[in-house]
């Protein structure tokens, strides 16, 4: 049974929020340690940059996906296809992550991880915005 918080709105806002702005400064900072020509060090940032998303963003998708969708579709069968749509971009932020890692193990920190990194924020954002307006905000249900 999913926590009182996914159920909020503000709550749930709140955790998207964290998440997303957390990505978003770990985002940079690999980018300043590239410009900066720390490469080994924009590296490491880059390993903590994709296991932040697995276990800050990726991990909230599963848990919503263990229980508060289920229990959503549960009270309102008419989100069934919301809820399909929803799965499917945690599904690309899996995806995504997983690239990213077979990138990283394979070249390294390459432009293209970056491009990655930078739509996973895309992804996550526009998910965000489309679960919390269709599941949460009551006047759209």
């Amino acid at each position: 049974m999913p926590g009182p918080a996914l159920k909020q709105l503000h709550a749930h806002h709140a955790i998207h929020q964290g998440g997303l702005t957390g990505a978003i400064q770990k985002t940079k900072e690999m980018e300043d340690l590239i410009k900066a020509n720390e490469h080994e060090v924009a590296r490491q940032a880059a390993d903590h940059l994709l296991d932040y998303w697995e276990t800050r963003v990726i991990s909230h998708a599963d848990a919503e996906e263990e229980g508060f969708y289920q229990e959503m579709v549960e009270l309102h069968p008419e989100l069934d296809e919301a809820v399909v749509r929803l799965t499917r971009d945690h599904d690309l932020l899996r995806i995504i992550a997983a690239d990213i890692k077979g990138m990283l193990e394979k070249d390294g920190l390459t432009d293209e991880v970056i491009e990655q990194f930078h739509a996973l924020l895309v992804v996550n954002a526009i998910h965000s915005r489309d679960e919390e307006r269709m599941l949460l905000d009551e006047p759209n249900r």
